[in-house]
C-alpha cells in the first residue's frame, strides 16, 4: 500500500508537466496573427527562399559593377632557378687569345630572383559593362517585387486556409447544434409517446435522425482536424499545435468598386506585374549590353615593384600604359549572343502583356463572384430564419396533437441544409473577398 501511495506521489509532478505543455500548445490565432507568422523570417518556406533568391541577385549586382572598378593585386615571387640558354637561342663562342676559345656557358645559375609588385588596371570606357550593371540593379529590383509578391500569395494562401478552418468550426457547431436539436425532438417524441398522443415509428424516426447527426458531427470533427493541420503547414507551425482560432465566419460589405478603378489599382499595386516589369527591362538592358560589345574598350593598366636577386639588391621597376581593344571577328559568338538576348527581351514583353490580360480576367472573375456571393449571404439568411420558424412552429403543431412527428422531422431537416447553406454563402462570400483582394494585389494591407 505504502509502494503504491509512493506511486502516486511520483507520478503528480509528471502528470501536472504534462498538462502545462498541452496548455501552452494551446494557440489563440485571428487571421492577422496568421498571416503575420506566415510572413515572418522563420515563417513559410516560400518567403524564405524568396529572400534568398533577392540576396542572391544582389550579389549578381555587386559583380557586375567590380567590372567597372579598379582592379588591384598584389604579388611576391622568390624563385631558384637555372636556365638553359642554348635552349632559349643564346649560343655563340668569344675568342679570348689567339688560338683559344672562349664558350659561352650553355647553363647558367642556379641564382635567385625575388620581385614584389603591385599591378592594376581601371576601365575607362566600356559601356557594353555598364549595361550589364544596370540589368543587374533591375534585376535586384525585380527580386524585391518577387519577394513582396510572395508575400502576396502566402497572405492569400493563409487566408483561404484560415476561411477553410474556420468554416469547419462552424459545421462543428453546425453538427453540434444539430445534434442537440435531435436529442430535444427525441425527447419531444418520448413524451407524447408516454402521453399516448405518439406513436412507436415516431420515436424511431427521431433515433434514426439523431443516428444521422452524431455521424454527421464525426464527419465534421475529422474535416475541422484536417483543416486546422492544413493551416499549420502553411504558415510553417508545428504540427501538434492546438488551434483556438479567435475569428468567425461573418458578412462585412465591401466598398462598391468598379471594373475600370480595380483595373488601375491592380496594375499600380500588384507585385508579380512589378516584377514582370523589371525583368522586361533588365532583358531590355542586357540586349543593349550584347549590341555594345560592338564598339571599342579602352582600359589602363600599371604595376610597380621591385626585382633582383634578394632584399639588398632589388632595384625599382614599373609598367604603365593604356590598352584600347577593337572587337573585329570572333566567329560569331557576338552575333549569336546578341540574337538570344534579343529573343529573351522579346520573350519577357510577351509574358508582360499576357500577365495585364490575366490580372484583368482575374479582376473580372472575383468581382462576378463577390456579387454572387453577396446574392447568396442575403438568400441564405432569409432561408434560415424561414427555417427556423417552420421548426419552431412544427413542434408547437405537435405538442398540440394536430401534427405528426414526420412534419418535425422534414422541417429539422430542412433547418440544418439552412444552416449549411449559410456557412456554404458566408464561406464564398469571405473568399471571393480575398479573391478580390489578391487580384488587385493588397492581401497583406487588408488582413492587417
Amino acid at each position: 500500500m505504502r509502494c503504491l501511495w509512493f506511486a502516486v506521489f511520483l507520478l503528480i509532478p509528471f502528470s501536472t508537466v504534462s498538462g502545462q505543455q498541452q496548455e501552452r500548445q494551446v494557440l489563440a490565432l485571428s487571421l492577422r496573427r496568421a498571416v503575420e507568422l506566415a510572413l515572418s523570417p522563420e515563417g513559410n518556406a516560400q518567403i524564405e527562399l524568396s529572400r534568398e533568391g533577392l540576396e542572391q541577385a544582389r550579389t549578381r549586382s555587386d559583380q557586375a559593377r567590380a567590372a567597372l572598378l579598379p582592379n588591384l593585386e598584389s604579388s611576391l615571387i622568390y624563385r631558384n632557378q637555372t636556365v638553359n640558354l642554348a635552349a632559349n637561342g643564346i649560343r655563340f663562342d668569344i675568342p679570348t687569345a689567339p688560338g683559344q676559345d672562349f664558350v659561352f656557358p650553355r647553363l647558367v645559375g642556379p641564382f635567385s630572383v625575388l620581385d614584389a609588385r603591385v599591378s592594376g588596371s581601371q576601365s575607362i570606357f566600356d559601356f557594353s559593362s555598364i549595361r550589364r550593371f544596370q540589368a543587374a540593379r533591375t534585376g535586384v529590383t525585380a527580386a524585391e517585387s518577387d519577394l513582396a509578391g510572395t508575400e502576396e500569395r502566402i497572405a492569400a494562401d493563409v487566408a483561404r486556409a484560415y476561411l477553410q478552418a474556420i468554416r469547419a468550426d462552424a459545421d462543428v457547431e453546425s453538427a453540434e447544434a444539430n445534434v442537440t436539436l435531435a436529442e430535444a425532438v427525441l425527447e419531444q417524441a418520448e413524451h407524447q409517446k408516454r402521453t399516448g398522443t405518439g406513436t412507436g415509428i415516431e420515436i424511431t424516426r427521431a433515433k434514426v435522425q439523431l443516428a444521422n447527426d452524431s455521424q454527421r458531427l464525426l464527419v465534421a470533427e475529422n474535416a475541422r482536424r484536417r483543416a486546422h493541420l492544413q493551416l499549420l503547414r502553411v504558415i510553417d507551425l508545428p504540427l501538434d499545435v492546438n488551434l483556438d482560432l479567435t475569428d468567425r465566419l461573418g458578412y462585412v460589405p465591401l466598398d462598391a468598386i468598379t471594373l475600370e478603378e480595380a483595373r488601375k489599382v491592380a496594375l499600380s499595386t500588384r507585385p508579380d506585374l512589378k516584377a514582370q516589369e523589371r525583368r522586361e527591362e533588365s532583358a531590355r538592358l542586357t540586349s543593349s549590353a550584347t549590341k555594345l560589345e560592338r564598339l571599342p574598350t579602352f582600359n589602363f593598366f600599371g604595376d610597380y615593384g621591385s626585382i633582383g636577386t634578394g632584399p639588398g639588391d632589388s632595384i625599382p621597376t614599373r609598367t604603365y600604359g593604356v590598352q584600347l581593344r577593337v572587337p573585329v571577328f570572333d566567329g560569331g559568338r557576338r552575333d549569336a549572343r546578341r540574337a538570344e538576348a534579343s529573343s529573351q527581351y522579346r520573350s519577357e514583353k510577351v509574358r508582360t502583356d499576357d500577365l495585364k490580360k490575366q490580372i484583368e480576367l482575374d479582376i473580372r472573375l472575383a468581382l462576378d463572384a463577390l456579387k454572387s456571393a453577396e446574392e447568396q449571404v442575403k438568400v441564405a439568411r432569409e432561408g434560415l430564419k424561414l427555417s427556423e420558424n417552420e421548426l419552431e412552429q412544427a413542434r408547437r403543431r405537435y405538442d398540440a396533437g394536430v401534427a405528426i412527428g414526420l412534419e418535425v422531422t422534414d422541417a429539422q431537416t430542412r433547418l440544418e441544409r439552412a444552416r449549411d447553406n449559410q456557412t456554404e454563402a458566408l464561406y464564398n462570400y469571405n473568399v471571393a473577398r480575398i479573391d478580390l483582394e489578391q487580384a488587385l494585389g493588397r492581401v497583406r494591407s487588408s488582413v492587417r
